[in-house]
């Protein structure tokens, strides 16, 4: 195997443990989020609107961690850096 395809597949594993991995705590955060605000919500219906709004906010906090893996992970599978290096070291450029 020649380092190429030893990146190659770095980079693909490294891409699906980034989405894996960083996928499940943000899961079952917003899960839970969720669920802890519906309980809020039945308790008190009256602050329905604060509990939704802040509900949303967290949420979107939350989801940012995922969204930061899917970045990391596309940029190791179409931007990887080290692709430009490997062929120049293998005299490809």
């Amino acid at each position: 195997m020649d380092s190429i395809s030893i990146i190659g597949a770095a980079s693909v594993l490294g891409a699906g443990l980034a989405i894996a991995i960083g996928s499940i705590g943000p899961a079952l955060g917003e899960g839970r989020a969720l669920a802890r605000a519906l309980d809020s919500i039945a308790q008190q219906p009256d602050e329905s609107n604060t509990i939704t709004r802040t509900l949303f906010v967290g949420m979107a906090m939350i989801e940012s961690t995922a969204i930061y893996c899917f970045v990391i992970a596309i940029i190791l599978i179409f931007a990887n850096p080290f692709w430009n290096y490997v062929t120049a070291q293998a005299g490809g450029q």
